[in-house]
């Protein structure tokens, strides 16, 4: 599907992007406000600013968002929104955390034909694949992190992987429009064709949008 990504300060953009995209759902994974070392951004906001930022930025429409458990608890309460799903993604790492939430705002994923059967020579299940039955997603989801040495990293510290966010945008409706306003290193962004919805995203480095070919 179609794919546009902006160059810029999502605060700029953002609004405009969602008055006119065709049933718009922000789905993101935002700087974690932890003193990350980004190229240029300063990921160390003051507390009450940095959920006051994502409010402001959520409260435009449905969304989909990516953090630490105590975060969206946070979001939710800044907000006065109850998330409709909370899904676990879980991951094998070497620091203390181990998972993060995907939490579904204003939105009710559908998680039929995400998941895998995880007996498939069981008679039952063998009859279901080949009628062409899929598995329904559970309340988690195992996927890695990118690493620098994964197979398709690319430049950018904090890479999600490509699998994640295809499994959020496959729960979604398919005549929604995508919309991330923290693109990251527009890994997935600018890969269009692997959803079925049009995707736009904003990404404040330059050098991220060229590095992928993609006009800003």
């Amino acid at each position: 599907m179609a794919c546009n990504v902006y160059h810029g300060d999502c605060r700029d953009y953002l609004p405009q992007i969602v008055r006119e995209a065709p049933h718009p759902i922000i789905v993101t994974d935002p700087p974690f406000n932890v003193g990350y070392h980004y190229d240029e951004y300063a990921d160390r906001m003051d507390e009450g600013e940095y959920y006051g930022m994502l409010s402001a930025l959520f409260q435009l429409c449905p969304f989909v968002v990516i953090h630490y458990p105590e975060a969206i608890y946070r979001i939710s309460f800044e907000m006065g929104l109850f998330p409709e799903r909370v899904i676990s993604w879980v991951y094998n790492s070497n620091t203390p955390r181990q998972h993060r939430d995907i939490a579904y705002f204003g939105i009710e994923p559908n998680l039929d034909g995400l998941g895998e059967y995880k007996n498939p020579s069981d008679k039952r299940i063998a009859a279901r694949i080949a009628e062409g039955k899929k598995a329904k997603g559970y309340d988690w989801l195992y996927c890695d992190q990118v690493k620098n040495v994964s197979k398709g990293a690319d430049a950018h510290p904090c890479q999600m992987p490509l699998a994640v966010m295809l499994y959020i945008v496959g729960s979604l409706p398919e005549d929604a429009t995508i919309i991330d306003p923290f693109a990251g290193g527009g890994y997935y962004t600018s890969r269009g064709e692997a959803a079925r919805q049009k995707l736009c995203g904003v990404r404040d480095e330059r050098e991220v949008l060229q590095r992928h070919k993609i006009a800003a």
